[in-house]
């Protein structure tokens, strides 16, 4: 069996119970203060509600921040590039392309035939000006446009019938 802790520890028996209830009693007194503190803290707050100054952050700043703390902001750039596109190009041309791809400063965009790629490298220029206006977070060092995948391939074995 195990002797009692106040004997292992050297402490007076007599004393003890004193010593436990001081550590209580000021742990307490800190209890009352802290709550006596957070009460007019809060009522200087209530106090100042909507004075200039006490207005928090918008929540937009608040996503800014940490956007741009965390390198995200050529990603949102390119996301809302995409989700714009026909403010962009139009409503006509947007209806024919999208934007495939953003790598490297090179932004790549894919459009249905060969008629509207030729149509929107006439207008890489001005579309790099839109951009770079709109968009003053996102690097575009160039911009390449595709079409379609070029010729239709038949699957399958073809081999001689009858043998």
């Amino acid at each position: 069996m195990k002797p009692p802790v106040e004997r292992t520890l050297r402490l007076d028996e007599r004393k003890l119970p004193a010593e436990v209830f001081e550590r209580l009693a000021a742990r307490g007194g800190y209890v009352m203060r802290d709550r006596k503190a957070r009460e007019e803290n809060s009522e200087k707050a209530w106090e100042s509600f909507g004075k200039p100054g006490r207005d928090p952050d918008t929540f937009a700043s608040v996503l800014n921040g940490i956007a741009a703390g965390g390198h995200w902001v050529p990603q949102l750039k390119l996301a809302q590039l995409r989700n714009h596109w026909d403010q962009v190009v139009g409503p006509g041309i947007a209806m024919h392309s999208s934007v495939a791809d953003f790598r490297d400063g090179v932004l790549t965009i894919r459009t249905e035939s060969a008629v509207w790629a030729t149509q929107l490298t006439y207008m890489i220029p001005q579309l790099t000006a839109t951009i770079r206006e709109r968009l003053s977070g996102l690097d575009i060092r160039e911009i390449r446009v595709t079409g379609p995948a070029s010729g239709y391939r038949r699957g399958g074995y073809r081999g001689r019938r009858g043998y």
